[in-house]
């Protein structure tokens, strides 16, 4: 019933496309008003909002060189790639429920096996300001994860969240989520997943996300926001990945979409894959989030600390810890103000359309890992000490907003560790990225 509706609504639209008079953007009919839209997009739409449908999508294509320690021999090298390829779809049916497939051809969301969708999602508004969303969907921790990967600042989000990817990530599993707001102020969510990585009994890994917000101070320009979450999962079953793994900023030293390092140093700064049963028991995470915005310049930071339990097995017997923070600054030297949406930063709008709005941001990561279990000591091509080792990543870079559309930016990368090196023995290293952006 719904997909003739949607049918009847796409074919009406192309119909008055080609034969109605279009006055301000709006085709009306002797009927029901119907909106067709292009900015951004190709949005058809009914007058009253009861049904909805558009299609949009994002290219990112990167570039990337680097050395030191982001490769084995240290030697320079660069890569290529498609850092995000999406066909975005969406809608609104019977006013209340709403619709979100995005499809990754990068191949950077999902896998082969489950298709490579990075949401594919169905929410119920018809009890505001409470949401409910089912289906495939990344699950949120974290200030930067909840803002678009298109208007976050640096090209990669800060390094802390590589060391516990799982908490933002579907894993090819299925979740539901629950999201309530209060005054424009309050946010809570809870989303509860069902993850595909099964014991031997056939049980799915299950995981629970909290996420709090409160923004006394919500406007475009003049923000206050504070922000904590949680999350945490069973890991006990056979073959569970317990690394600790980051990319320090530079995605291109193992990636999908294009031509990646082929020596590059994705380190595992602790832990290990591939777990017996009972290595390990919970993985814990939680973390604290703050942004301050006046005017043109921004500046936010996260802590957060990961926790993996030790099990019953002899091979593991102490609990593997990180904990780790960035702070970023960002300026737009033309003036515009970065928009925030309760919970999320959003776009930066050009106000002059001829030199777009230009944007400068440092950003600093800084973690540490303490595994004292001395397993699996050569970690890829990674080398590591016992104990605590650390990992530093500067970011500084520019963005250019040509328009709504395109946004061009160059980012240099600079990294030191402590206590693992790769196998040339570089504990440091330099990179740069360029990305080219166009979202529609």
């Amino acid at each position: 019933m719904i997909r003739k509706h949607f049918a009847g609504i796409a074919a009406s639209a192309l119909a008055l496309a080609v034969s109605a008079q279009a006055v301000a953007g709006t085709v009306t009919t002797d009927g029901a008003d119907i909106v067709l839209k292009t900015k951004g997009g190709l949005e058809v739409a009914t007058a009253d909002k009861e049904f909805a449908f558009k299609v949009g999508g994002r290219l990112q294509a990167d570039y990337s060189q680097f050395d030191g320690f982001y490769t084995a021999s240290g030697d320079t090298e660069d890569a290529a790639y498609f850092r995000r390829a999406f066909l975005e779809i969406s809608g609104v049916a019977y006013k209340d429920w709403k619709y979100q497939i995005n499809y990754d051809f990068a191949h950077n969301a999902g896998s082969e096996d489950n298709g490579y969708f990075d949401e594919a999602s169905i929410t119920y508004t018809g009890w505001d300001p409470v949401q409910i969303r089912v289906g495939r969907f990344d699950p949120i921790f974290g200030l930067e994860k909840a803002t678009s990967s298109k208007w976050v600042t640096a090209p990669e989000r800060n390094a802390n969240y590589d060391l516990m990817d799982w908490v933002n990530s579907h894993q090819d599993g299925m979740g539901i989520e629950v999201v309530g707001t209060y005054a424009d102020s309050l946010l809570g969510a809870v989303t509860l997943s069902s993850k595909d990585n099964g014991d031997d009994n056939g049980q799915s890994t299950k995981q629970v996300n909290l996420r709090g917000v409160f923004a006394p101070l919500h406007e475009t320009g003049n923000v206050l926001h504070l922000g904590a979450n949680f999350a945490q999962r069973n890991a006990d079953d056979e073959g569970y990945d317990g690394r600790f793994r980051s990319r320090m900023g530079m995605r291109g030293v193992a990636t999908e979409g294009g031509t990646e390092a082929k020596n590059g140093n994705r380190a595992a700064f602790g832990g290990f894959n591939n777990a017996d049963a009972g290595d390990f028991d919970k993985d814990t995470a939680w973390g604290v989030e703050a942004a301050w915005a006046t005017g043109p310049f921004s500046l936010q930071g996260e802590y957060m600390q990961r926790t993996l339990e030790a099990g019953d097995n002899a091979d593991v017997t102490e609990d593997i810890e990180a904990d780790g923070f960035y702070v970023q600054a960002a300026y737009t030297l033309t003036g515009e103000a970065r928009e925030y949406k309760l919970g999320k930063f959003d776009k930066i709008k050009p106000e002059n359309k001829q030199i777009g709005a230009w944007e400068v941001f440092y950003r600093y990561d800084d973690f540490t890992v303490e595994d004292d279990n001395g397993l699996s000591l050569t970690q890829g091509v990674a080398i590591r000490e016992i104990g605590e080792v650390d990992g530093q990543t500067h970011n500084l870079g520019v963005n250019w907003y040509a328009n709504e559309a395109v946004r061009l930016s160059a980012t240099y990368v600079k990294v030191k560790t402590d206590g693992i090196t790769n196998d040339a023995g570089d504990d440091d290293g330099d990179g740069f990225v360029m990305r080219a952006q166009y979202v529609f």
